[in-house]
């Protein structure tokens, strides 16, 4: 076994009050708990409270299927996939109808085409018929910078878990807030058009006063903090990494820590675009 500190990514302080966090991710839920206090979102103005329990299931539910799309960005386009939790669901009886996968791209274009149209993309929305199984899916053409790109979704997609995910999602929070909708914290509130915005307005709430300090590597820290965070055998984190097969193991480190530049180019090159955390 090897292990290996994890010392925090973060520290955040508000008056004489400071904590550690281990990552982006910690950080991210931790502002979440603190927005969530004396949080109310109203669907109307005329509406009750949506319950304290029921908002922290949506939201967490919310921010589990944003996770999921960022990981998915890697294989489709990212503003694309945050659409379609708006969208109405494709079904597999409608992949098998022209007509109905047709009026589902125009309406998934006419987004685009409206309220998109000031990016520096371009956004075409179309129908693939796929005759192996007598289906048609939406096919998608980005044009940046003068250079096409397509994306097709295929069959597999629209009967994935993932995909699953987002439209239950959507089916709970698409056209939830209404027009006089609005989000309440303390004493303040704000008029949003969508459940993203309300989060979007509490996090931010919930952020006022904090400072965040982002640490690069141990070399920030004074030794006080490195006792606190790495050093202390009481709240130290250590990773466990178990190297089974520590001949692959060796030409990894050899690859990435040795003299020759070129097969460091070869597997950075190689694996680039399954790295889920780059720090620079």
């Amino acid at each position: 076994h090897i292990f290996i500190a994890q010392p925090p990514l973060y520290k955040i302080s508000k008056g004489k009050q400071q904590s550690y966090l281990k990552d982006e991710a910690e950080l991210d839920s931790f502002f979440i708990q603190v927005a969530l206090e004396n949080a109310e979102l109203h669907i109307n103005d005329q509406a009750p409270a949506i319950a304290a329990e029921p908002l922290g299931q949506m939201v967490s539910e919310y921010k589990s299927v944003m996770a999921m799309i960022e990981r998915l960005s890697k294989l489709y386009p990212p503003l694309v996939l945050k659409r379609l939790v708006d969208e109405p669901a494709l079904t597999e009886e409608m992949l098998k109808s022209e007509s109905a996968v047709s009026d589902w791209c125009k309406n998934l274009q006419a987004f685009f085409t409206d309220e998109h149209k000031a990016g520096s993309e371009a956004y075409t929305i179309s129908v693939r018929e796929d005759k192996e199984r007598n289906l048609f899916l939406p096919n998608v053409e980005i044009i940046s910078h003068g250079i096409t790109h397509e994306h097709r979704f295929n069959h597999d997609f629209f009967q994935s878990s993932e995909y699953r995910a987002v439209a239950q999602l959507g089916k709970k929070i698409s056209g939830l807030i209404e027009e006089t909708g609005y989000v309440k914290r303390g004493e303040k509130e704000e008029v949003v058009g969508s459940f993203a915005e309300a989060l979007d307005w509490l996090t931010k709430e919930a952020k006022r006063g904090f400072m965040i300090q982002r640490y690069k590597g141990l070399g920030e820290m004074n030794p006080e903090q490195l006792w606190e965070t790495t050093m202390d055998p009481e709240v130290r984190r250590m990773l466990v990494v178990t190297i089974e097969d520590a001949i692959a193991a060796d030409q990894i480190f050899t690859t990435l820590m040795g003299d020759q530049v070129e097969p460091r180019r070869e597997f950075i090159e190689k694996n680039a675009l399954a790295v889920a955390n780059l720090d620079i």
